[in-house]
């Protein structure tokens, strides 16, 4: 018998002979489905050479995110989506999201055996339960990336903004911009360690530059409207001369419609995160005056270049340093 060729492949796998062509040689772009085909038809037909795995056609990497009703996930999962249709078609981004506030179900996620997995990119909170799955699966040889926040201290490369930085920059703006001096509060989520290095920023700046403004209070508004619409509005009541707001994290739209319900609230000069619809009519109307936006689009990138990298598909390691994140005032939009 004949030795079989790309057009014997071809005829039993159900596709083009550029297809066959292209799967045995390792070229790309071929549907994962169709690479797993003409694999199966070469091995059937014996053909003679060393074949690609099959799970080259299947490299998944899975990208695991909360709060799907906020913006800024929202923004972050389109990031993911449209960079996933740009790369070869033989890598698989599957995009979940999990209760941010339930370790235990994050943890099993982590820990999922469902699917096989090339890497793993987490956008999610930290707790002792979720840390411990990380490191788990990362011992295992799964390359994790921690993208927003960190996950666990001790494994895997962090992709986002410099977050203590930012937390200055906010404290810098209020300090040399406020409209009138007088106490500063902020708002922040606790179970972030980006909130926390961010609080941290905006704490030390007042520390080391004294002066008519000083930071009096934080609330914990947990990025839940309610929950921080009735923190603002407590400092509001606390505070009658209450000079600037610093929000570390979301729920900016309800902060927002405290500022312009309450009668102090034009007088504050309020510094908050992420370029939105609701905080870009903020900047527009006055009522919000800057917005740090720490650019979810460029850590998607970064983000799944790295892993991509570390799996061996490319040998351009991408840069370590943080994602810049982007200044926004009313005159810049």
């Amino acid at each position: 018998m004949s030795k079989p060729n790309y057009r014997d492949i071809a005829r039993h796998a159900g596709v083009g002979t550029a297809t066959v062509e292209r799967v045995l040689n390792g070229r790309g772009g071929v549907r994962p489905e169709l690479v797993e085909k003409v694999i199966s038809a070469a091995r059937s037909l014996d053909y003679p050479r060393k074949l690609p795995d099959a799970h080259r056609g299947l490299l998944r990497i899975e990208v695991l995110m909360v709060r799907p009703e906020t913006s800024f996930y929202r923004r972050l999962s389109l990031a993911f989506e449209r960079i996933a249709a740009t790369l070869d078609p033989l890598v698989v981004v599957h995009r979940n999201f999990t209760d941010e506030m339930n370790a235990e179900a994050i943890s099993r996620r982590i820990l999922s055996t469902d699917l096989p997995r090339a890497g793993l990119i987490l956008a999610v909170p930290s707790s002792p339960l979720i840390s411990a799955a990380v490191e788990k699966v990362n011992s295992q040889g799964l390359p994790v990336v921690h993208v927003v926040t960190r996950a666990s201290e001790r494994v895997g490369e962090f992709i986002g903004i410099d977050n203590a930085a930012a937390g200055r920059t906010a404290a810098l703006y209020i300090s040399r911009m406020a409209r009138r001096r007088g106490p500063v509060v902020a708002i922040c989520h606790p179970i972030y360690q980006v909130h926390r290095d961010r609080i941290r920023g905006f704490s030390d700046y007042f520390r080391d530059h004294p002066g008519a403004s000083s930071f009096a209070w934080l609330g914990f508004g947990g990025d839940e409207e309610r929950a921080s619409a009735d923190r603002l509005w407590s400092a509001l009541e606390m505070y009658p001369d209450l000079a600037g707001l610093y929000n570390a994290g979301g729920a900016n739209s309800a902060l927002i419609e405290v500022l312009r319900r309450h009668p102090g609230g034009r007088e504050v000069f309020f510094v908050g995160h992420e370029l939105t619809d609701y905080t870009r009519a903020a900047l527009l109307d006055g009522v919000m005056d800057v917005v740090l936006d720490q650019a979810p689009e460029a850590q998607a990138r970064r983000a799944l270049d790295l892993v991509l990298h570390r799996i061996g598909l490319t040998d351009i390691k991408p840069d370590q340093a943080p994602i810049r994140f982007i200044t926004i005032t009313k005159e810049g939009l």
